[in-house]
């Protein structure tokens, strides 16, 4: 093929690719289900009663599903020192309120630095370490297998997404860990999550029962030092969803849905001001609004320890206020 007759080609499918994915409207979905991540953490490191936090998400919103983020270095801060009373509590509170959690486990499980490993853990090798997870993740199976308010497991987050502190990403431990869980709890799905915008969720889709992708509007680039809002279209979203489906037939959710600010440094650093340039309930309402038009049935909001510290601590319930519009 000449030179110029392989640069029109490359062109035209380039064309026609870009169309598929930015151009269109997608279905409607015939019923949309919203629910929340939440980080005992996190709450914590925002300087809030965490239970106090928990508690409002269930009797205050109503909210019904959560994505429940374990913490490694808050389950085993010793080696073979397990503390499970906290989690324990968090699953009681969701059953007694017939909430449904997917319990996220692992590693590198989100909230910062993405990688939450124990001090004592931390100068061991990388066998050791893969070692000491699968230990932390057979227990926490084994613990809450019996729960009826676990529906999902979610193993490790954006495993395969470069972001966060983290030491290693290896796909083969990522699928011992998939195998263990397997074998412990045979009866529930394990969901893998990968970038919304990043990546196009095949890896995911290969070793998961379900697809967990993000969905994020306005965030900080630090190589720029600016902040920037992404582009893409619903259908960019959908049209990725579908291609899962045809190849894998399996099921893509919206594991975050952008609902907290994205500043040049840690929330809990970030003045009020700068919050409030990525994140208002004007940017709130349209993110809610555009997550309608993707086509998806399935949003965990992120941002849910945020909007009780602005309404606790700031005395702005603005958006715990909208929020509570979904489950209401």
């Amino acid at each position: 093929m000449k030179p110029k007759m392989f640069l029109f080609s490359v062109l035209i499918i380039f064309l026609i690719l870009l169309g598929y994915f930015f151009i269109g409207v997608p279905p409607e979905a015939e019923e949309i289900v919203f629910g929340v991540n939440f980080s005992q953490k996190h709450a914590q490191d925002l300087g809030l009663d965490w239970q106090k936090n928990y508690t409002a998400l269930l009797s205050d919103l109503g909210v019904k599903d959560i994505k429940l983020i374990t913490h490694w270095d808050l389950i085993e801060p010793e080696r073979d020192g397990f503390h499970f009373d906290d989690l324990d509590w968090q699953i009681n509170e969701a059953g007694k309120n017939n909430a449904k959690i997917i319990l996220v486990i692992g590693m590198k499980t989100g909230r910062w630095p993405e990688c939450h490993i124990p001090e004592w853990a931390k100068g061991l090798d990388k066998k050791e370490q893969q070692e000491r997870i699968l230990n932390l993740i057979e227990k926490i199976v084994l613990r809450y297998q019996e729960e009826s308010s676990i529906s999902v497991w979610m193993i490790e987050n954006e495993p395969f997404f470069p972001f966060g502190e983290c030491p290693w990403k290896d796909r083969d431990f990522l699928k011992k860990e998939v195998d263990l869980v397997k074998s412990i709890d045979s009866g529930r799905q394990v969901l893998i999550s990968a970038s919304g915008e990043g990546s196009f969720w095949i890896e995911a889709a290969r070793l998961g029962d379900l697809v967990g992708m993000t969905i994020y509007k306005k965030v900080w680039f630090g190589e720029l030092g600016v902040s920037v809002s992404y582009p893409f279209p619903p259908v960019f979203y959908w049209r990725k969803s579908q291609v899962i489906k045809k190849i894998f037939n399996k099921k893509v959710i919206c594991t975050e849905l952008q609902a907290e600010p994205w500043c040049s440094k840690l929330l809990y650093y970030c003045p009020l001001e700068e919050q409030e340039k990525t994140m208002d309930l004007e940017q709130f309402r349209y993110n809610i609004d555009f997550a309608k038009r993707t086509g998806l049935d399935r949003f965990y909001l992120w941002g849910s320890e945020w909007w009780y510290q602005m309404k606790e601590k700031h005395n702005k319930p603005e958006i715990w206020q909208e929020a509570k519009k979904l489950w209401k």
